[in-house]
């Protein structure tokens, strides 16, 4: 295992406008470790969703170097820089982005489809996700019979079906409700005492709270970089309860988080 998953060093990235290029990051540098729980905060437009989308290999730097697990992003081709993105990386994004025609287990199993794993396989793994954040007994429910914190959940464990490392998540509690996303936020710290490493985008202070350390931008450069002061376990009751092996326990009509 490399001695971190991400390393960012002497990172800029620019954007062409009709006023000539416009700076969204400036000499960024960042190392994250295995295993670390990262926010990463900070106003709109100061540069932390540009760096979460370089991050996820979803765009490239203008100049400066990205190492992710131990490969030098720009020494790989388009092909090359997918399949690392698809082995290492698990997105949770804030509008659940799941198929509104495919059922859980569907949407959970959709990137082992683009990995070429069989069917067979990808269902049984797809399941076994599904029973970790508590819904396996939803697998073959639409999108539309469960509730906004249940189809995050589920996001969840698409991200988690190919066994990545690494989990980005993009505002994960952004369209759900002070006390579900409570409880999304103890599925992370879950998954963070298991050992995977979580990066996550928020502009909420009590969610930021619950990773270990926080990281600022503020017109493009990194401001503050420091473990979180008061680190925040889950408290509510419902959280209080193991959030990977909870079932929903209510009927297909009355979804429940």
């Amino acid at each position: 295992m490399p001695e971190e998953v991400i390393r960012i060093e002497g990172l800029f990235k620019d954007y062409d406008t009709p006023a000539g290029p416009f700076p969204a990051l400036k000499d960024v540098n960042l190392a994250i470790r295995p295993g670390e729980f990262v926010a990463i905060m900070g106003p709109s437009g100061s540069g932390k969703s540009t760096f979460m989308n370089i991050l996820g290999c979803l765009d490239r730097p203008t100049q400066g170097r990205y190492v992710l697990a131990g490969r030098d992003i720009a020494s790989l081709d388009k092909d090359e820089t997918a399949a690392l993105r698809n082995r290492t990386i698990g997105f949770v994004f804030q509008g659940f982005n799941l198929l509104p025609r495919m059922n859980l287990a569907d949407n959970v199993s959709l990137p082992l489809v683009y990995a070429g794993v069989g069917h067979e396989e990808r269902r049984a793994r797809a399941q076994a996700m599904l029973d970790k954040v508590g819904l396996g007994g939803y697998a073959n429910s639409l999108p539309s019979r469960i509730s906004g914190g249940q189809q995050q959940r589920v996001a969840i464990a698409r991200a988690l079906v190919n066994r990545p490392g690494l989990i980005l998540a993009d505002e994960p509690t952004g369209n759900l409700d002070s006390h579900t996303g409570e409880e999304i936020m103890g599925v992370f710290n879950a998954l963070n005492d298991e050992g995977i490493t979580i990066v996550l985008i928020t502009h909420e202070a009590d969610i930021a709270a619950h990773a270990r350390r926080q990281v600022r931008f503020f017109d493009g450069r990194i401001v503050h970089d420091a473990p979180t002061q008061q680190h925040r376990q889950p408290t509510s009751a419902a959280s209080r309860r193991p959030p990977l092996q909870r079932e929903g326990g209510r009927g297909e009509g009355q979804p429940s988080c």
